[in-house]
């Protein structure tokens, strides 16, 4: 994906494709009968817009066509669709019924691990091979995408309440999360120890951490509005 395109999604049940450069609509589409959580590209040069939402669907957009309906719809959710990554041809999606659902869309195989708690976000490794996990129990796996099987744990933030969305970073060697006490923690992948964990939000929950890996730096949001 290049940088002239993003996709935003939200509590009006509707999925936006926005050119940067003009800050224009470029599609609308409309299809969910509940919030949209999140959203992820997909398909060759980013083609398809893909966006999981509270009414337990993951649905596929079409970035090509005028058409604003949806050209496949996965249902296989019992609860609300919290997170989502697209790497190649597979959908990863996190849900609130505690479980991963992995999609091989090639394949037409639909892969599923629970994690008896609800997932608040989903992030494959750059290499395919894993899973970074987050759930409302306050801890981040990294889980086996072929057999199911916990890699490492890392703990230490606060997590039972809130949404709040991890990433990997610097070449999938640290993982990054927010916490509800409004600290980010940054822990060693292999080794499981936090590296840091830095005062960012006063106190407030930081929900989302990103990573630069070029820029080796890192942006966070929370609800303290910053």
């Amino acid at each position: 994906m290049d940088n002239a395109r993003f996709a935003s999604v939200g509590g009006d049940k509707q999925v936006f494709l926005w050119d940067v450069a003009t800050a224009r609509t470029l599609r609308r589409w409309s299809g969910h009968f509940g919030r949209v959580n999140c959203v992820d590209f997909g398909g060759e040069e980013g083609s398809v817009v893909v966006s999981g939402s509270f009414d337990a669907t993951v649905r596929l957009w079409d970035c090509k066509s005028q058409s604003t309906k949806p050209i496949q719809t996965l249902e296989e959710s019992k609860d609300s669709v919290s997170s989502l990554h697209v790497l190649g041809h597979e959908i990863v999606t996190g849900s609130v019924d505690g479980k991963m659902r992995l999609y091989d869309l090639r394949m037409g195989m639909i892969y599923v691990d629970t994690l008896g708690h609800p997932i608040t976000s989903v992030q494959q490794t750059t290499d395919g091979n894993a899973v970074l996990v987050s759930t409302l129990d306050s801890t981040i796996r990294l889980m086996d995408k072929s057999n199911g099987k916990m890699l490492q744990n890392y703990k230490g933030h606060t997590n039972t309440d809130f949404r709040i969305r991890s990433c990997l970073g610097l070449g999938d060697a640290v993982v990054f999360s927010g916490s509800e006490d409004g600290e980010i923690y940054i822990w060693d992948v292999l080794e499981r120890k936090v590296l840091e964990h830095l005062a960012a939000h006063d106190g407030k929950v930081a929900s989302a951490v990103t990573c630069n890996s070029v820029k080796k730096e890192f942006a966070s949001a929370g609800v303290d509005a910053d």
